[in-house]
């Protein structure tokens, strides 16, 4: 058990520094994109969802999302330190988002859409935020659209491409016996197959 630990850990290390190195190229950004054209700024939020949904899609366990955001948000800091708190928070902010919807179904289902849905609502969530914080009236009415827009595709777009990153990983084997099922809820009904344990199906599958 304490091997298995190990590794899980040090895979969502892994993940996390990746996603880390990320966040310190954009984190440079942040200042000049809200002085300039803070309608895209979720753009730059939007990379925050990246090491989450990998470590989930890949391994399908709890806790994985905020441990990777954190170490993400820690890596960034060592390269950019004048935004520690934000990167820090921001990915303990989103990890705790992402872990919300596995939660509500006791990390037993972890089907694409539920990834997509997600991340459309933090995106909504954070932008209504961002913009309140901001000053809706510092917007007019086609740019508050477009910025909402923005906070709402981008988290999309990433998970898409963090969900193909993650399906390369697993070809390889890498997280062989971490993995869990997508699908480990009790099965309705004799033979329907739902929540079996009979090996672990590919993210390409879902």
């Amino acid at each position: 058990m304490t091997s298995m630990n190990t590794r899980l850990l040090l895979t969502c290390a892994a993940i996390g520094v990746g996603g880390g190195l990320v966040f310190a190229v954009t984190g440079y950004l942040h200042v000049v994109v809200l002085a300039t054209i803070p309608v895209v700024y979720g753009v730059l939020i939007g990379v925050y969802f990246f090491p989450g949904v990998v470590a989930q899609s890949l391994l399908r366990r709890p806790g994985v999302a905020v441990v990777t955001g954190v170490i993400a948000g820690l890596t960034a800091s060592a390269f950019n330190p004048t935004n520690v708190w934000r990167h820090i928070g921001t990915g303990l902010l989103i990890g705790l988002l992402q872990e919300l919807p596995f939660a509500l179904s006791r990390y037993r289902y972890w089907k694409a859409w539920v990834f997509y849905l997600a991340a459309a609502i933090a995106g909504v969530v954070f932008g209504g935020v961002v913009l309140i914080a901001l000053g809706v009236d510092h917007f007019a009415p086609v740019a508050e659209v477009v910025s909402i827009a923005v906070w709402v595709l981008t988290p999309l777009l990433v998970t898409w491409l963090a969900r193909l990153v993650a399906a390369g990983i697993d070809r390889t084997g890498a997280a062989r016996g971490l993995q869990h099922d997508i699908d480990r809820r009790p099965a309705r009904s004799p033979g329907s197959g739902a929540g079996s344990g009979s090996g672990l199906p590919r993210l390409a599958h879902t």
